[in-house]
């Protein structure tokens, strides 16, 4: 499984052990641009709000930060893709 698979369904899961793992699979990454850095950033941000979400059991909310950290991490696949 890459790392963005494994992100994939980190997302899917979105339990709070996630987030380090998320952190540490995103470290290698930081260092290319800021830009690439700036949406490490957002990602983390929207799946850390997802997760406290699902924490919280307020499942009314799961779907559209689920969709939100979902698109974070597509455009932060296609940064990371992207010869610098």
């Amino acid at each position: 499984m890459d790392c963005f698979q494994r992100l994939e369904a980190l997302v899917d899961s979105a339990g709070a052990d996630g987030i380090e793992e998320a952190n540490a699979l995103l470290h290698r990454f930081k260092d290319r641009s800021e830009k690439t850095a700036r949406a490490i950033d957002e990602f983390m941000l929207d799946f850390k709000t997802l997760v406290f979400v699902v924490e919280t059991g307020e499942e009314g909310f799961q779907k559209p930060i689920r969709k939100l950290a979902r698109a974070r991490l597509a455009k932060l696949k296609q940064l990371v893709n992207v010869p610098a």
